[in-house]
């Protein structure tokens, strides 16, 4: 995807160095690279959405789980947008228990009281993206 990514974008993909631990009763997930670490927890379960979430309940919060379906990117010289369709199926969020995270790029952000809102886990997601679609803006 980096290869590949950055002939045909502009987004500068890199790599990173994603690792996961099965714990007891959970899951470790963290980059050194891209420093942050999430705990989360293995339940059957109900999980409750997160204190102080803006959600009233997990379906509520599943409307605002995933990637928007476009994309776009603006070259100021043709004055073109292009706009891809990105396409998944089977998409099904699951509610996981967050027990412990950081994420370096949030401090940096510098906002004050961020909360978690909600978190998901999906798996196996069929996903791709259509033939982009050039726009002129006059």
């Amino acid at each position: 995807m980096k290869f590949f990514g950055n002939i045909f974008t502009h987004y500068n993909y890199t790599t990173t160095d994603v690792k996961q631990i099965n714990q007891l009763r959970g899951k470790e997930i963290f980059s050194i690279k891209s420093k942050f670490q999430i705990r989360i927890g293995d339940t059957e379960e109900q999980i409750s959405l997160p204190e102080h979430s803006p959600f009233a309940d997990w379906k509520e919060a599943r409307r605002f789980a995933g990637p928007l379906p476009f994309t776009f990117t603006y070259n100021k010289e043709t004055k073109e947008v292009l706009i891809i369709e990105g396409v998944r199926q089977n998409w099904l969020p699951n509610p996981v228990k967050v027990i412990d995270y950081n994420f370096d790029f949030l401090n940096t952000l510098k906002l004050e009281h961020p909360i978690l809102a909600n978190a998901f886990i999906i798996k196996n997601i069929p996903y791709h993206w259509k033939k982009g679609k050039k726009e002129v803006w006059k």
